[in-house]
């Protein structure tokens, strides 16, 4: 199997060499590496090429990253579509080996594993580990969802059941995920090892204010889907989230 991943970028000069190298230096051979950018005015695609000359760069203006991902996915010739986010990387050289093992494995349509969030200036301290456990359809009722950078879905997958949709600025990855499991049920399985870390301060986190809008969109992701979820979803979730930002805090 073929492996896309992609990776959107915007002045993404401080880290995004760690996520380059990150997918270079997989052990897996069959990789294309995506680069769209929305056109950088720092020096990220010179910071690019320079860790991955193999690196296939798109670059032009877009309405957010949302766009930038469903024009990566355009571009994408791999079996299997991963994105990772230009501030993330690999916990280790063997993910995308395991990630296609269990795909070969269990013949599903996606596969994703566990993240840890890291610390931005000092990626080896860890702030929380996201264990997503194994799938089950009804947890979405309660406010689950894979972590998205942890999320590998075949190319087909988009193809029958679309992108990311631009009507939501901070929750189309969940509405996405919504979509292809919830609505759709796809096969999945899940990986039980960290496949990814991220560096914390996300937009969604980054007050409360955003923290509430981003459960607003959550809650429009149901309503695109004509999906009605459980009030665990509509009102716990939300405060649990807020809870979690005064602790990040």
């Amino acid at each position: 199997m073929n492996v896309s991943i992609i990776t959107a970028t915007y002045n993404s000069a401080v880290t995004v060499k760690d996520t380059v190298i990150s997918v270079k230096e997989q052990c897996y051979p069959h990789i294309e590496h995506i680069i769209v950018d929305g056109v950088s005015k720092d020096n990220t695609l010179e910071i690019v090429t320079a860790a991955n000359q193999r690196c296939l760069i798109n670059q032009q203006k877009d309405s957010g990253i949302y766009d930038a991902m469903n024009r990566g996915i355009s571009l994408a010739k791999g079996d299997i579509v991963g994105i990772l986010n230009s501030d993330d990387f690999y916990a280790d050289t063997s993910v995308i080996e395991k990630v296609v093992q269990l795909f070969n494995e269990t013949g599903c349509e996606a596969v994703y594993g566990d993240l840890l969030y890291v610390d931005a200036a000092d990626t080896t301290k860890i702030i929380r580990n996201w264990q997503a456990g194994p799938f089950k359809r009804e947890n979405f009722l309660y406010g689950w969802m894979p972590p998205h950078p942890t999320f590998f879905v075949k190319r087909e997958v988009y193809e029958k059941f679309g992108n990311f949709n631009l009507q939501l600025r901070s929750a189309a990855d969940y509405e996405l995920v919504l979509r292809f499991l919830y609505r759709h049920q796809i096969k999945a399985s899940y990986l039980p090892e960290v496949l990814v870390h991220m560096r914390t301060g996300g937009q969604s986190n980054k007050s409360i204010s955003n923290r509430i809008k981003a459960n607003l969109e959550d809650r429009k992701a149901w309503k695109l889907n004509s999906l009605k979820p459980r009030i665990y979803t509509l009102f716990l979730k939300p405060l649990r989230k807020i809870s979690q930002f005064f602790i990040k805090s």
